[in-house]
């Protein structure tokens, strides 16, 4: 084996900040994309996309706090332009899956629909149903994310159509 030369590389210090709030948040950024994009694919190249302006905007963020707020307020706008640049696709029925017959507690074909009707909703209450019930936040920390004044009403009205929406798809099923 070749012997090397020189020095061993040592990262600036600015790098290992970098390595290490790309470890701490990925997840954050990746589940906020994929519970948005429903596409793994699609919610990787977004997270990289989110960290990439992470590293050149590095140096104006002043805290944790910043830095996370940061990276939700640019995860939720990139989100947002990828499904603006997205066209809407067709499902075809040899695209489905068959139903199981085995009996669980956790219904997978429920969470599907769930996460279709989740889906269905329009960016903002769809964004807004994510941020709460997914990443936790309150809606405090959601207003301030998507730059709103509020958010309380959005989410009412969002789980109220939502509501609706499971009454329907499930038959008539009062929520």
């Amino acid at each position: 084996m070749p012997q090397r030369s020189g020095p061993a590389f040592t990262p600036a210090p600015g790098d290992l900040e970098f390595e290490y709030l790309v470890r701490r948040h990925q997840a954050m950024v990746y589940s906020i994309a994929f519970h948005f994009l429903q596409d793994g694919s699609a919610a990787e190249e977004l997270a990289q996309d989110v960290f990439l302006q992470l590293h050149r905007h590095l140096s104006k963020l002043t805290s944790r706090e910043h830095v996370i707020y940061w990276l939700r307020r640019v995860a939720v706008h990139r989100c947002i332009d990828h499904r603006r640049r997205q066209r809407p696709s067709l499902l075809s029925l040899d695209q489905v899956p068959e139903p199981r017959a085995e009996a669980r507690t956790y219904d997978p074909w429920l969470a599907r629909r769930l996460h279709a009707l989740i889906g269905s909703l329009a960016p903002k209450a769809r964004l807004v149903v994510i941020l709460r019930y997914q990443e936790d936040l309150t809606p405090g920390e959601i207003a301030g994310v998507m730059r709103l004044p509020t958010v309380k009403s959005l989410l009412r009205r969002s789980l109220a159509l939502l509501r609706d929406k499971i009454g329907r798809a499930v038959g008539g099923v009062r929520t």
